[in-house]
């Protein structure tokens, strides 16, 4: 008989998911709201590590390889642009409203607030990005591999229990309010946002429930953990992905003990994730003139020469934060056993 799996949201950890399970004989169907691929934000997706040998293991890195932003130096800046170099359905998932109830109930805001859109490129940017900072806002340019368009990102220190995500021109009406009278490209960058045809504006939290599953029904990625800016969201979504699908082909169809299993597994480095990532406004907006030169001056010491060797290590060992465990799988090889493709 084949067994069937229903995946709500087309984001990493669903897609990630679908494939692992499709390539395990599941029937797999994907719902995604989303008419297609988004295309603003200033946040790039970022794979090192242990996320990397599972890119590896679905025969699409070099794929992944072929698409990167190459994404050199990014630049604290401040008002007059003198720089500093610097080196399954989401959060507001729907199907855990449905089945654990609202989400204000798990939720924890981490009191920040983000919003992402495209203009042209008339910062010169060729594979880098500008960052500037006044107390409690902060304003990212990047330019990646399409050097006509720049991607911005605004984030700002605010608490907004009741807004209305379906609003965009709301959305932008609180970003405009938030960045009156902040120095450098702002003004520009808020007249570009009027007429921005696609706007990314969410709250920042984390999602912090119990448990993970009921009955036959489980979470992965950002409606299970939502980690925050920093807490390694895109590796835990491939890390849940491939761990959810391989307890399931262990469990031989025993559902509740593959949920348990998988929980077991992922809680502790989601735990350490969201850890990490709970301070993550104080870095991005500090409150106050001082702390953003306290701030900018630890971003000197960790792209000095000395440094940049601490500095990857750190950030390859963040990202590795859970085991790759071996599971009777198959990946675009064949089978896997010890962390290899068995031979055919």
């Amino acid at each position: 008989m084949t067994r069937s799996v229903l995946i709500s949201g087309g984001g990493i950890a669903g897609a990630s998911l679908a494939y692992w399970l499709g390539v395990s004989g599941y029937a797999v169907t994907v719902v995604e709201r989303a008419p297609g691929l988004r295309t603003s934000g200033a946040a790039p997706v970022d794979f090192r590590g242990d996320q990397l040998a599972l890119l590896e293991r679905m025969g699409v890195l070099g794929d992944i390889q072929a698409c990167q932003t190459g994404m050199g130096d990014q630049t604290v800046i401040d008002a007059s642009g003198r720089r500093l170099v610097v080196g399954a359905d989401g959060m507001h998932s729907a199907v855990r409203r449905l089945a654990f109830g609202e989400e204000s109930q798990f939720r924890h805001d981490l009191g920040l607030a983000i919003a992402g859109f495209d203009v042209p490129n008339t910062f010169a940017l060729d594979h880098g990005g500008l960052i500037y900072n006044e107390p409690g806002r902060l304003v990212m340019v990047t330019s990646g591999r399409d050097r006509t368009r720049a991607s911005v990102g605004l984030m700002f220190a605010v608490s907004l229990p009741d807004y209305d995500w379906r609003d965009t021109d709301g959305q932008k009406r609180i970003v405009a309010e938030h960045f009156a009278g902040v120095g450098w490209q702002a003004p520009a960058l808020l007249a570009a946002l009027r007429e921005a045809p696609d706007l990314y504006f969410d709250t920042v939290g984390q999602i912090r429930l119990d448990h993970w599953s009921t009955g036959r029904l489980v979470l992965l990625g950002d409606a299970a953990w939502c980690t925050g800016p920093g807490g390694n969201g895109t590796g835990h979504a491939m890390l849940g992905a491939y761990t959810l699908a391989g307890e399931l082909a262990l469990a031989g169809g025993d559902y509740a003990a593959a949920f348990r299993r998988y929980e077991q597994i992922m809680r502790p480095p989601v735990a350490k994730s969201q850890k990490n990532a709970a301070g993550a406004g104080r870095f991005l907006t500090p409150a106050t003139e001082r702390k953003i030169r306290n701030r900018n001056r630890t971003f000197r010491i960790l792209s000095s020469r000395p440094m940049t060797g601490l500095f990857g290590w750190l950030a390859k060992r963040t990202a590795n934060t859970g085991a790759l465990r071996d599971y009777p799988l198959c990946d675009s090889r064949g089978p896997i056993q010890n962390g290899r493709p068995l031979p055919r």
